[in-house]
């Protein structure tokens, strides 16, 4: 991967000059299985304590790990949509450290040799588009979760999630800003998304990241970094990068340095808080895991799942961009998800694709975002929109008309067709009562005629008259065609 030279205005203004923030992830991805990673037990989200635990989770003696096959997939395809090395041996590793919703005493994960190496992720940001480098990206056990609010001195533990699949996807430190991590783990998330290897629910823990920030004079060597521990929203690793490289910056230039260490970010004080110093690897005593024989794979397994991958972000997106007409930008916002890119291929289909996808982006998309609903949950079908983009373009309502019936639609629901026939929504295309209401208001405005044959571009003045006499149902052009033949403009 070349070096990037640094970007000004990407650059952080400090006391002795400007400062270069320089960031790498490690985003924990839950796998989308049914049950955990080496036992039978469901991963079902949101069930009673300890309700989803089976002999193997809860370490029991003499029990032992059985690899989920499906997760294996999931991992291979998810290295398959990054682009990346899938590497066909991998060893599982203990990884030991001692903590009470941890009941082995270790965690298995992978260490030396994970099951995906390096890749790609392209991102879009406001100032282009940059790669991220993907390191690798290995299977990983879920540990339980303590929770210290329920009881005055006891801290419970639950082991719903303990042994739960993860993909642990760590980045090079290829990010220069906290704008271009949002969009990193935006794009990461809808790539998995569209993989259906993890349904990036943040608000579930079930993509979590933790960030590494240093900060640099631009083109020297990287500074010492920290690490921010379990971030779980894209808006929280933007607020907690810019906080913490502003706090590392201030300690530089008073002369201090900054220690490798792990922090938290607390989202209500804005600020990050010293957890523990960073272990190195060789603390936790890495060692492979004696009850588990390494993973080996052959390149047909590959294949195979290589074969039944769902067309990818940004396949789609140059599809849209070359079959359909339409802008970089639309493109992006159209495949941002899954199902949005489904519904507006629906609209596009036997139509004009572009002004398909500025009906979806402008009318729908706007009015869902307003009420804060999804496009699963839409009150009005592709169907329904085809059929308003189709009145547009056959000349029965213009584009005004068109945003009325729209609102109609969405919170009465109906065709649109029998919708503009009942409440008399078409627009006047019969020129002859078009032609009444122009001569009416040229003869009432002598002046302004006169100002419009010295000045043309006042011709809207009319046309807005028009509009207003004929309750907005004139058709535009018929109306502008009309002014112009009869001013001699």
């Amino acid at each position: 991967m070349h070096a990037r030279p640094a970007d000004p205005k990407k650059l952080i203004k400090g006391a002795t000059g400007d400062w270069e923030v320089v960031i790498g992830m490690e985003i924990h991805a839950q796998v989308t299985s049914n049950s955990k990673l080496f036992s039978g037990a469901s991963t079902e989200f949101g069930g009673e304590p300890n309700s989803h635990v089976s002999l193997v989770d809860a370490a029991m003696p003499g029990m032992l790990p059985v690899i989920n096959e499906e997760c294996v997939k999931q991992a291979v395809r998810t290295g398959l949509g990054l682009k990346a090395q899938i590497n066909n041996r991998s060893v599982f590793d203990r990884k030991n450290y001692f903590y009470p919703d941890l009941p082995q005493g270790y965690q298995i994960s992978q260490y030396k040799s994970p099951i995906v190496g390096e890749g790609v992720v392209l991102v879009d940001t406001a100032d282009g588009q940059i790669e991220v480098g993907i390191e690798r990206l290995h299977l990983e056990q879920d540990a339980g979760k303590s929770i210290h609010d329920q009881h005055p001195t006891l801290s419970l533990v639950d082991l719903n999630r303990s042994g739960v699949a993860l993909m642990e996807i760590v980045s090079k430190p290829d990010l220069r800003s906290s704008e271009e991590a949002k969009a990193y783990v935006t794009k990461l998330r809808t790539i998995l998304r569209y993989l259906g290897t993890c349904d990036g629910d943040m608000e579930k823990g079930s993509l979590r990241a933790d960030v590494n920030v240093s900060v640099r004079k631009p083109g020297e060597d990287f500074g010492t970094r920290c690490e921010i521990k379990n971030v779980n929203s894209i808006r929280f690793i933007g607020q907690a990068i810019e906080t913490e490289a502003r706090r590392q910056i201030g300690i530089i230039e008073d002369g201090g340095t900054i220690d490798q260490e792990t922090r938290l970010f607390d989202p209500n004080r804005g600020e990050t808080r010293s957890m523990r110093s960073k272990e190195e690897a060789h603390d936790y005593r890495y060692f492979p895991d004696p009850d588990l024989l390494p993973l080996e794979f052959d390149d047909a397994f590959v294949a195979g799942l290589a074969a039944h991958l769902p067309e990818l972000p940004d396949e789609k997106k140059a599809r849209f961009v070359a079959d359909y007409g339409l802008s970089a930008y639309d493109a992006d916002v159209l495949v941002a998800e899954k199902e949005t890119a489904a519904y507006y291929e629906e609209v596009a289909r036997g139509r004009d694709a572009k002004a398909a996808a500025n009906f979806v982006i402008n009318e729908l998309f706007g009015r869902l975002n307003k009420e804060g609903r999804d496009i699963a949950s839409s009150p009005v079908s592709a169907a329904q929109i085809g059929a308003i983009v189709d009145l547009i373009a056959d000349g029965t309502i213009s584009g005004k008309i068109a945003k009325d019936l729209f609102e109609i639609v969405f919170t009465e629901g109906g065709d649109p067709r029998a919708l503009v026939e009942e409440r008399g929504m078409k627009q006047v295309t019969d020129t002859g009562a078009i032609e009444a209401a122009v001569d009416a208001i040229i003869a009432a405005n002598p002046d302004k005629v006169a100002q419009v044959q010295a000045k043309p571009t006042m011709l809207g003045w009319f046309v807005g008259q028009v509009m207003k006499q004929t309750g907005g149902k004139a058709n535009p052009q018929a109306v502008n065609d009309l002014l112009k033949g009869k001013l001699g403009i």
